[in-house]
């Protein structure tokens, strides 16, 4: 299971920090994705994380802006989102890629 949390309203500029608390596997045995949907667009992929090596991927929308990262003793993974532009309003998801999603968590920003 994944579970996404720390979604929030934020102004221009200012920085959230979500996190994907995962249950069921050790984070070192898959990779982890965040994924964002805004309304009436596609899923886009946002940033990744490798199991095995921690190797990070990022969209080129938000590179330099958001940190991927993980703790493998609380089985969660970040991803710390500074500078961020109303373009960033979305339902942000975290996944395995294995099929299982999380529910989703809620960024809003705007002035």
């Amino acid at each position: 299971q994944l579970q996404a949390s720390g979604g929030g309203l934020v102004q221009p500029g200012g920085s959230l920090r979500l996190s994907c608390a995962v249950s069921g596997f050790r984070l070192d045995s898959y990779a982890i994705g965040w994924f964002r949907q805004a309304p009436g667009k596609e899923r886009e992929g946002v940033s990744s994380i490798a199991g095995s090596d921690g190797i990070t991927v990022y969209a080129d929308s938000v590179k330099g802006r958001f940190t991927i990262s993980r703790d493998n003793a609380k089985n969660t993974v970040y991803l710390q989102m500074n500078s961020l532009k109303p373009e960033d309003t979305a339902v942000y998801i975290c996944t395995d890629f294995d099929g299982h999603w999380g529910q989703g968590t809620q960024v809003t920003v705007s002035s």
